[in-house]
């Protein structure tokens, strides 16, 4: 855990140029939801889908993020502003992702798999408003606009807007 708040202090103090304290830190809602999750998740991984959901349930309410405790949640991943975020429960993202407030990492409600949540690769940002849904992967790279919504996967090293989301770069 301590290794995890050290990675999650580096990563907001640069990913965010307002903070001035290494303190402030400790009042980001990324940082406390993902404390959270932390501890929803090793309920989760144990069974115990009670616990696990009643610290989700707590968490959402403190920060207004909410993770499915059975999300895979890779290194230094940093929501800014993260009211309304809401991660599902087959949702994996990878290291070093960004998003903003009001993102859903969802599901269509028409999956009959296992995995109905999508797949977020490494150095990803995703803007205000933006929704991923369905079993999908969103490759390495890519920017995400805000507002957009992405139903199919996504290539590295691209950039997506619109309603459904088109790649333009």
């Amino acid at each position: 855990m301590f290794k995890f708040i050290k990675e999650q202090i580096r990563t907001i103090k640069k990913c965010d140029p307002a903070i001035k304290s290494t303190l402030e830190v400790f009042l980001y809602p990324s940082f406390r939801a993902q404390i959270y999750h932390r501890i929803a998740k090793f309920f989760y991984n144990h069974k115990l889908f009670f616990m696990a959901r009643l610290v989700s349930e707590f968490a959402k309410r403190r920060t207004g993020i909410e993770i499915h405790p059975g999300a895979t949640i890779g290194k230094g991943l940093f929501i800014d502003h993260g009211t309304g975020v809401v991660i599902g429960q087959t949702a994996i993202i990878g290291d070093n992702v960004t998003m903003f407030h009001g993102v859903t990492l969802g599901g269509t409600g028409n999956e009959k798999t296992k995995k109905r949540h999508p797949t977020i690769g490494n150095n990803v940002f995703i803007g205000s408003g933006a929704k991923v849904l369905g079993n999908i992967s969103i490759g390495n790279n890519v920017k995400i606009g805000a507002n957009a919504v992405v139903l199919k996967d996504v290539e590295e090293d691209r950039t997506i807007v619109g309603i459904p989301g088109c790649v333009v770069k």
